[in-house]
């Protein structure tokens, strides 16, 4: 759906609908965060190399990511599962187990389950509720000038994927083929078992710095910063050797003969915090390993551009995935 398709809005109740990591509500004191998104096999995962478990971990976890997104905190979590034929029930219990041990890791509780048979294959429907922490942020309310900043590192989660399809092609070609999976652990954990940055927001708060705009990267670095800055009405210069790329994802990258770079800013599926601060907080984000500063917004007219090392400027909706 395109961001400006979201409708008139007839309760007064609703401070924000579509177009954010999640809407915000309000019938008094908190404000409440509600996210909802949808798994569909097939599409978002491949249950020939995904473990039940971490399916259910993972579905979790994005929920949990948009609201961290939104300074809010998850404190309940309701989900629906489409069925097909082949879910066993242990298989299913695999799931909820999975969803348990993320709800437990963020102290949230599971109020509400929804299963329905399926033709389609397998689908899972999270919807989360949490609540503000003093203020939610969006991603409309950047400013020119400010720095733009992202946790951890990107592009693993698109290198897990890799290593697990070339991995299944080779099984597919021949039975007897065993799957090489050994020194691929963090590019896997990536993809199959993403952890939702809760510390996030609790660090900036401890720190005095209150995020101009913030999102969840779950498209890819170029794609998720082009819509922050469309959403704010700004443009944007990003720095290459800026970007966070852990080691082990640059090696794999280079295995695969795919640009580690490209990997990060198309790639998709990291689920770290993507958020832009004022200049003035410079000073409070200097040594903090786990936060990366990778360039500033810009005048719209000044379009959205990576600098890369060799001092070219790229277009950023001109990165692909190789």
């Amino acid at each position: 759906m395109k961001e400006e398709n979201k409708g008139p809005l007839n309760q007064p109740s609703t401070l924000k609908g579509p177009g954010d990591d999640a809407a915000v509500i309000q019938y008094g004191n908190p404000r409440f965060v509600v996210s909802n998104h949808i798994l569909l096999e097939g599409v978002h995962f491949d249950l020939t190399y995904f473990p039940f478990k971490h399916l259910g971990y993972k579905a979790a976890s994005i929920g949990f990511s948009d609201l961290y997104a939104m300074n809010a905190v998850p404190r309940q979590l309701l989900v629906s599962l489409g069925i097909s034929a082949k879910i066993s029930e242990e298989n299913l219990e695999e799931i909820y187990r999975g969803i348990r041990m993320a709800c437990d890791r963020h102290e949230t509780d599971l109020v509400g389950n929804n299963l329905t048979s399926s033709l389609t294959g397998l689908t899972l429907s999270v919807t989360v509720v949490g609540e503000v922490c003093d203020e939610e942020v969006y991603r409309h309310t950047a400013h020119e000038g400010d720095l733009l900043c992202v946790s951890g590192d990107l592009g693993a989660a698109y290198l897990g994927v890799q290593i697990l399809e070339r991995e299944k092609r080779l099984f597919q070609e021949n039975k007897d083929f065993q799957p090489k999976l050994e020194g691929y652990d963090y590019v896997l954990e990536r993809q199959l078992k993403p952890e939702a940055r809760r510390d996030i927001p609790d660090l900036l708060k401890k720190k005095g710095i209150r995020p101009t705009a913030m999102m969840s990267v779950s498209t890819g670095l170029a794609s998720d910063l082009s819509r922050l800055c469309s959403l704010s009405g700004l443009g944007c210069i990003i720095y290459e050797h800026k970007i966070p790329i852990a080691e082990p994802a640059d090696l794999v990258a280079k295995e695969l003969n795919i640009s580690p770079m490209v990997a990060a800013m198309n790639g998709g599926e990291d689920y770290e915090l993507l958020f832009s601060v004022s200049i003035k907080d410079y000073q409070k984000l200097i040594g903090w390993e786990d936060v990366s500063i990778i360039g500033h917004l810009v005048a719209p007219g000044d379009g959205m551009h990576l600098i890369t090392e060799n001092n070219e400027s790229v277009d950023l909706q001109g990165l692909k995935v190789v």
